[in-house]
């Protein structure tokens, strides 16, 4: 009886030493594994490789692809993993992208927002997650700016400006100008997307400098006969445009529209009634896509106000330095030209989109 004691006290002890070996052989693999994805993950840090998170509003022109494409580039010359989301022209598709790169724990979230209202709650789960968000190409209005790390893209309050700039001196009463009209200057405007910071600020920048001239004395005045929203889209444009010459809405001298869609449609509509585009009515575009530039060439537009989309390598140089717990610029202003008809057009070189 007492050997059988011992007996069971060695095989229960052996049993027990066996079993605290194991737990100490599965703690300390456990520890080798956390080590090496500590190691990697500080690896992936110093090497500057991230994770961006990328909601582009759609697909809708020549612009917003090429725009696309610099940031798939520039991600790809960055070696960084670019998640890529198209929220074909919605807003809830937006945010529901923002949320899925919480979820997916992003390093940095950029976004192109289709308006500017309508983001707080949505950038305070990113703000909870600790993720910075960088704002690009249109602007947003929060109450709390401290919700987003900056803005990168073009000055549309600047380019609506040059836009008026242009007509003053198209339409001056000096050697500069070449028409010459005794009576308020007509214009219909195409505006953008209704509610997005590009179409409030273009129209701002054209309105202001307008009447600014128009309190003065000098040259003809300007005033807007008509203005509507043609989404940014060349389709759009064309029915404008369709629906404003079958109207009664005479003597039209100009058309001003938010971009290079829009304009090409109002172009076509234009010419299927019998009139000269850029001769019978003066056309001010901006965007500056490779058609609008030929359409400048052969005299159909007569200003085309560059909006520079190649905004992919100062993103993803924004978005490295907040990966690193860096602070960048609230504004980053991309820069841009203009074309006129006054211009020497063979020296502009292809445009790439």
């Amino acid at each position: 009886m007492i050997l059988n004691m011992k007996v069971i006290f060695r095989t229960s002890f052996f049993c027990f030493a066996i079993f605290c070996f194991a737990i100490f052989c599965i703690a300390l693999q456990s520890l080798f594994f956390s080590s090496c994805q500590r190691t990697q993950a500080s690896d992936s840090q110093e090497t500057g490789s991230l994770i961006l998170g990328f909601s582009q509003i759609g697909a809708e022109s020549a612009w917003r692809l090429r725009n696309t494409q610099s940031v798939q580039d520039a991600a790809a010359a960055s070696g960084v993993q670019l998640i890529y989301f198209n929220a074909e022209q919605k807003q809830e598709n937006q945010i529901r992208a923002i949320r899925s790169f919480i979820a997916y724990q992003v390093d940095v979230i950029a976004f192109v927002p289709i308006v500017s209202d309508g983001w707080m709650h949505v950038l305070e789960e990113a703000q909870f997650a600790g993720i910075p968000v960088l704002i690009c190409d249109r602007e947003i209005n929060v109450s709390n700016e401290n919700l987003y790390a900056g803005f990168i893209g073009t000055n549309s309050k600047q380019e609506g400006l040059i836009a008026a700039d242009f007509l003053l001196q198209k339409f001056a009463d000096d050697n500069q100008g070449s028409v010459r009209i005794n009576r308020p200057i007509r214009i219909v405007e195409l505006s953008g997307t209704e509610g997005s910071s590009v179409a409030i600020n273009r129209g701002l920048g054209f309105r202001e400098l307008l009447d600014e001239h128009n309190a003065g004395t000098e040259g003809p005045k300007f005033e807007i006969i008509y203005s509507a929203s043609g989404d940014f889209l060349r389709s759009k444009g064309y029915e404008l445009m369709s629906l404003i010459l079958d109207s009664n809405i005479e003597d039209i001298d100009v058309v001003y529209s938010h971009n290079d869609s829009m304009t090409l449609g109002a172009i076509e509509a234009m010419k299927e009634r019998g009139i000269r585009p850029g001769t019978d009515i003066v056309i001010v575009s901006i965007d500056a896509e490779q058609a609008a530039i030929e359409a400048l060439r052969r005299g159909e537009i007569n200003c085309v106000v560059e909006c520079n989309p190649n905004q992919g390598t100062n993103i993803l140089r924004l978005a490295s330095l907040l990966a690193q717990g860096e602070t960048i610029p609230r504004i980053t202003y991309m820069y841009s030209r203009v074309f006129t008809e006054w211009d020497d057009l063979s020296l502009i070189l292809p445009r790439g989109y």
